[in-house]
């Protein structure tokens, strides 16, 4: 928790967002604030990175979004106009398509199995994604930032939800370049819940140690049934409602 004052008088305080600038943003924001010099999105980010932010990023520019949403919320709290701020915001996640798919799902990611994250070798995903299907924002926060090679990600879809949701999932996956394919994707037989064994057994058949193991679920008994079986070395992290 980062505490802000407005001279010497403290004002509130904010939780910094987990990016590599965030700290020093924060303090070049307070500082441009006391010498009452305009503040404007240019305090964040240079005229080269406002004009890359035009056009599609990689990862869906997942920490100047976090960036932005400081800067707006220490408007609030400061009393200064964000409206700029807010404009670029809307606009990168027309950009990247995450206008109404942004769950920003790290911010909901939780390290379920120890308290304080262990050094790793390796990342992977494990997608229930007929429970979560949200393409865009599985890429944009997970996959992409924390590069999930394509054979680290496990798939499973039984029938129904298969021949219902099939053309969705690929034509969201065609946009990152991908098929269900890409993946180790299993098409499961019937029962309700086939797909989560399956998900298990692979996890289970990996043997995995010193690696981030997502859990992308939003099934509780799921969650449980993988923390039972998770290696104490590797690092759990599951998904919150």
């Amino acid at each position: 928790m980062q505490k802000i004052f407005a001279g010497r008088k403290f004002v509130g305080s904010i939780t910094l967002p987990d990016t590599k600038d965030a700290k020093q943003l924060f303090h070049r924001v307070q500082k441009v604030y006391a010498s009452r010099e305009t503040l404007s999105i240019r305090t964040l980010f240079s005229a080269k990175r406002l004009a890359q932010l035009k056009s599609y990023q990689k990862g869906g520019a997942r920490e100047e979004l976090e960036n932005l949403d400081m800067y707006i919320e220490l408007g609030k709290i400061l009393g200064f106009i964000t409206a700029d701020a807010k404009q670029l915001k809307n606009s990168i996640e027309l950009i990247n398509d995450t206008a109404h798919t942004h769950f920003n799902i790290t911010k909901r990611v939780t390290l379920i199995n120890k308290k304080h994250k262990s050094k790793i070798n390796q990342s992977y995903l494990f997608w229930d994604i007929e429970n979560f299907s949200n393409i865009a924002s599985i890429f944009n926060d997970l996959i992409e930032p924390f590069e999930i090679e394509d054979e680290h990600i496990y798939l499973a879809a039984n029938p129904d939800s298969l021949y219902l949701k099939k053309r969705e999932w690929e034509a969201n996956l065609y946009d990152y370049g991908k098929t269900l394919n890409s993946f180790h994707f299993t098409k499961c037989d019937h029962g309700k819940n086939v797909a989560d064994d399956i998900l298990l057994q692979a996890f289970t058949s990996l043997h995995l140690q010193n690696s981030d193991i997502y859990m992308m679920t939003f099934d509780r008994e799921l969650k449980e049934r993988f923390q039972e079986v998770c290696d104490k070395s590797n690092n759990l992290f599951i998904m919150n409602k």
